[in-house]
């Protein structure tokens, strides 16, 4: 699947593609709808990095980037790394979420970081086993209640 697998930004020509993007509702505890994503994006611009998953043409997920963000507002931690990761359910187990982490991985090292950053909702049936798997590893940090993973990005798989 992961050939066909690309990213787009959020248009006009395709914002409803992207709302349609919907979890299993099992899953849902877990991850904010597009829907919020695409509103903080909108309060958001500099650094939010909002794209629609296609494999070919269909849509099969949606993700959010956070590029150079002031972590704790204080100017002098800026990190970057995946905000949020949405994936249908036909596409789960295919490589998606991970095409998704590679590609935040690679704009992050295009804009020179060295480090990306993902939060995650603990809890039993979460997505720390996938992310965990890919690499990342805790901070011991908890940012609004989540826990925080970190990922060395210099040295592409």
């Amino acid at each position: 699947m992961t050939e066909s697998l690309r990213l787009v930004p959020i248009t006009p020509a395709n914002i409803e593609t992207a709302l349609a993007v919907k979890v299993r509702p099992d899953q849902e505890r877990f991850v904010s709808p597009v829907t919020k994503s695409l509103a903080e994006a909108y309060v958001h611009p500099n650094v939010a990095w909002p794209r629609l998953i296609l494999d070919g043409d269909r849509a099969v997920g949606f993700l959010m980037a956070f590029l150079d963000i002031d972590w704790n507002g204080k100017g002098v931690d800026f990190r970057s790394g995946l905000w949020r990761l949405n994936v249908t359910p036909d596409a789960q187990g295919r490589g998606v979420g991970r095409f998704a982490v590679e590609s935040v991985a690679a704009e992050v090292r295009r804009r020179g970081g060295t480090q990306m950053y993902v939060t995650w909702e603990p809890g039993e049936d979460g997505p720390e086993g996938f992310y965990r798997k890919l690499g990342f590893h805790l901070t011991g940090e908890k940012s609004g209640g989540q826990t925080v993973g970190v990922l060395d990005v210099t040295n592409p798989a």
